[in-house]
C-alpha cells in the first residue's frame, strides 16, 4: 500500500511538472548568460503572418544583442554589482486591433531589470500594413499632419483631455498638470506612441489609442496611461482612408482597467 502511495505522488508529481512546462510559453528569442537572461515573446496572432513575425523578431533581436553587449561591459566594469545574477529582460509583441482586415495595430511591452531601485517598464506601438507587408504611420489617414498643424493640435488637445480624465479615475489628478503633458507635442514624433482602437462596428476603428509607460505623463508608481480619442473628434481631418476606416464606438472590454 505505501509503494502504491508513493508511486501514485510520484505519478502525480510528473504529471503536474508536465503541464507546468507545457503551460509556460517558451520565449521566440532567448540570450542567457551570466550578465543577463533576456526574452522575447510574439502572440499566436503575429505568428499567424510570417512576415509580420520575420520583421518583430529581428528587431527583438536587435534589442537582446544590445542590452546583453550592454549587461557584459557592466558586468566586466564591476563584478560584485552581479552577485545576485545578472539582468533581467522580456519583450512582448501583441496584437491589439486589426482594422479592415488590413491595418494591425501591434503593443511593443518591455521589462528591464538592472537591479536598480526598482524594475523599469517600457511601451511602444507599430502599426502594420498587411496588403503592404510594411510598418506604416498613421498619416494615410489624415490630409496633414505637419508639426504644429490643424490635425495634430486637435489630436494633441484631445489627448491631454483624455489623460486629465484617467487620472480623475485614478484619484491622480493632482499630477494632471502642464508640467507633465510638456513633451506632449502636436508632432506625430512626440504626442506618443499610437494604435488603432477597435470598434463595435467590424472592421472598423473607434479612434486611436495613445500609450506611455512609466513616468511619461505622471510619477512612476501612477504606472502606465492609455488615452483615447474618438475618431468623431479628428473627422474634419481625415482623407478617403481615413474615413473609411472608422467607425463606431470603442468596446467597454478595450477600456483600460483602473
Amino acid at each position: 500500500m505505501k509503494f502504491m502511495t508513493r508511486l501514485s505522488v510520484a505519478m502525480a508529481l510528473s504529471v503536474t511538472c508536465a503541464m507546468s512546462a507545457y503551460a509556460a510559453p517558451q520565449p521566440d528569442a532567448l540570450i542567457k548568460n551570466k550578465s543577463i537572461e533576456a526574452r522575447v515573446f510574439l502572440d499566436d496572432g503575429i505568428k499567424a503572418d510570417a512576415v509580420l513575425a520575420a520583421d518583430c523578431l529581428a528587431e527583438g533581436k536587435k534589442w537582446l544583442d544590445k542590452n546583453a553587449r550592454e549587461a557584459a561591459a557592466s558586468r566586466k566594469q564591476d563584478p560584485q554589482y552581479f552577485k545576485d545574477g545578472g539582468w533581467d529582460f522580456e519583450r512582448k509583441y501583441a496584437i491589439r486591433s486589426v482594422v479592415a482586415d488590413r491595418y494591425v495595430s501591434v503593443l511593443r511591452s518591455d521589462y528591464m531589470d538592472t537591479h536598480g531601485a526598482h524594475p523599469n517598464s517600457d511601451v511602444n506601438t507599430i502599426l502594420w500594413d498587411k496588403t503592404d507587408g510594411k510598418r506604416i504611420s498613421i498619416r494615410p489617414f489624415f490630409t496633414e499632419t505637419a508639426d504644429n498643424g490643424q490635425t495634430m493640435k486637435a489630436m494633441a488637445k484631445a489627448v491631454i483631455a483624455s489623460l486629465k480624465i484617467e487620472k480623475k479615475k485614478r484619484d491622480t489628478s493632482d499630477t494632471a498638470t502642464d508640467e507633465w503633458f510638456k513633451e506632449l507635442a502636436p508632432s506625430l514624433l512626440k504626442i506618443g506612441a499610437v494604435t488603432l482602437a477597435s470598434s463595435t462596428e467590424p472592421g472598423k476603428s473607434s479612434g486611436l489609442t495613445f500609450h506611455y509607460p512609466p513616468y511619461a505623463v505622471g510619477p512612476y508608481a501612477e504606472g502606465q496611461y492609455v488615452a483615447f480619442v474618438p475618431w468623431e473628434m479628428l473627422k474634419p481631418y481625415l482623407t478617403p482612408e481615413g474615413t473609411r476606416i472608422f467607425g463606431g464606438a470603442r468596446p467597454k472590454d478595450e477600456e483600460e482597467p483602473q
